[in-house]
């Protein structure tokens, strides 16, 4: 029997936040639109990132909090985490997720295909025995951990792993510095394991401010969590219920038992078996290779958004939500809108959080800015005090000539939600004293700003 093609406006691969999105914008403006994912339906950040984390470093945060208030009023010595039951937790925002995707999807009208997709030609998509050709295709799978390379690569667990296991390990390991190995490695403290970080370069989280860095590697290294710098994994070995890591340092060969090898350590774009020399899309590195439209600088008929396209923007939910819109207006409008990558925040989900939006000292002198710092301590601050919190601080980058706000670097409580004022100031273009007059309320962490500017 002949395999019939079904054509299509739009092909769509991938159902996290950007492939969402465009989905379902084109599909309100009458499109045919078909949408693929070998994964369960919700991308990402709703199945293996954004949500569940959060439910975990929330329960984490209360473990703090509660530890750091013990003799100052608080006296629940014996709270803990039961990990079994946070996880069951955690499932009930993230198991219906898929069928509630795929009910949105076909209340719309949009046709949903289960596997792998890879391109046959420019604007055809293979996905198991099905045959679909578009108009248009958007590519939107997302990244995935970068392979290490290394001897014994098969006993490392993935952060998707992490946030399904049914019983926490007494000892873990976390490979790499970054968002993953820290927001993670503070949950797992918390909920009773012997934990250690192994990164490989001389600081870790290596976009943030190094100042409020060391501030937040000094709190980590209090509440009991080894991170070890300069520490590059070589290979893993099993030996009976463990794992051996072997691990080259300025002192030669070290060796690390634990129960369980996180990756932590950089990710990729999900590409390598979409068999895009097929469809004449280039790719570099980072991604599918993307023009300011975002649509694919070899083939004009594709798209890409999210983690996947190389645009050197921070692979961040918000950037995906905000380069589907891009794609989605340009899809329907014609190649009009560029994506504004103007100050993204960015978040370390740590307690104390770690936050940051803008340029930091470094990329303001590369760029050849003039500008002053407000860098100040704030653990004596009343937001911090009333917290009992021993690590927080600030760093503000403030352009000499206007000053405007060009990087804002904050460390403590709040931190999450303060930074997003400093972000609208930065886009804005707003001065000091302008940015003062926009903020009343008291006392909270953003009524800080004026005390920071």
């Amino acid at each position: 029997m002949l395999n019939m093609t079904r054509k299509f406006d739009l092909i769509v691969i991938g159902t996290g936040v950007a492939g969402s999105t465009v989905a379902k914008q084109c599909r309100a403006a009458g499109w045919d639109v078909a949408i693929i994912d070998s994964l369960p339906f919700g991308g990402t950040c709703a199945l293996r990132g954004c949500t569940p984390k959060k439910v975990l470093v929330d329960a984490a945060a209360l473990m703090d909090w509660n530890h750091r208030m013990l003799q100052k009023g608080i006296d629940y010595q014996n709270i803990r985490i039961d990990w079994q039951a946070l996880m069951r937790f955690k499932r009930t925002f993230t198991s219906p997720v898929p069928q509630k995707r795929e009910q949105e999807y076909a209340e719309a009208g949009i046709a949903m295909f289960h596997g792998r997709a890879r391109f046959v030609d420019e604007t055809t998509v293979q996905v198991n025995d099905d045959t679909l050709q578009g108009r248009y295709v958007l590519i939107a799978t997302g990244s995935k951990p970068l392979k290490l390379g290394i001897p014994g690569e098969e006993y490392v667990s993935t952060s998707d792993q992490f946030l399904e296991l049914e019983q926490l390990p007494q000892r873990i390991i976390f490979v790499g510095g970054g968002y993953i190995s820290f927001e993670s490695a503070h949950v797992s403290v918390r909920a009773g394991a012997n934990v250690q970080i192994l990164h490989e370069g001389e600081q870790p989280l290596e976009h943030f401010d190094p100042d409020l860095v060391n501030q937040l590697v000094q709190a980590t290294q209090d509440i009991g969590i080894d991170v070890r710098v300069n520490t590059k994994v070589k290979a893993i070995e099993k030996d009976s219920d463990y794992l051996i890591v072997r691990a080259s340092t300025p002192d030669g060969e070290q060796t690390f038992e634990t129960e369980l090898v996180i990756h932590g350590a950089s990710r990729m774009p999900d590409l390598d078996d979409l068999d895009l020399e097929k469809a004449g899309v280039k790719r570099e590195k980072k991604g599918v290779s993307v023009n300011e439209y975002l649509q694919s600088v070899s083939n004009p008929a594709v798209y890409a958004a999210g983690d996947v396209a190389a645009t050197g923007a921070p692979q961040l939910t918000p950037v995906a939500n905000m380069e589907a819109e891009v794609v989605a207006n340009n899809l329907l409008k014609g190649d009009r809108q560029k994506p504004d990558y103007t100050e993204v925040p960015s978040v370390v989900f740590t307690t104390p959080t770690l936050a940051m939006v803008g340029h930091t000292e470094e990329t303001a002198r590369e760029k050849g800015l003039k500008f002053r710092t407000n860098h100040q301590d704030t653990s004596s601050w009343h937001s911090s005090s009333q917290k009992n919190m021993k690590y927080s601080s600030f760093k503000v980058l403030i352009k000499e000539d206007s000053n405007q706000i060009l990087g804002a670097h904050l460390l403590g409580p709040d931190a999450q939600e303060v930074i997003n004022v400093f972000a609208m100031a930065i886009r804005a273009g707003f001065s000091t004293d302008e940015l003062k007059k926009m903020i009343f309320a008291y006392p909270t962490g953003a009524s800080d700003i004026n005390k920071m500017v």
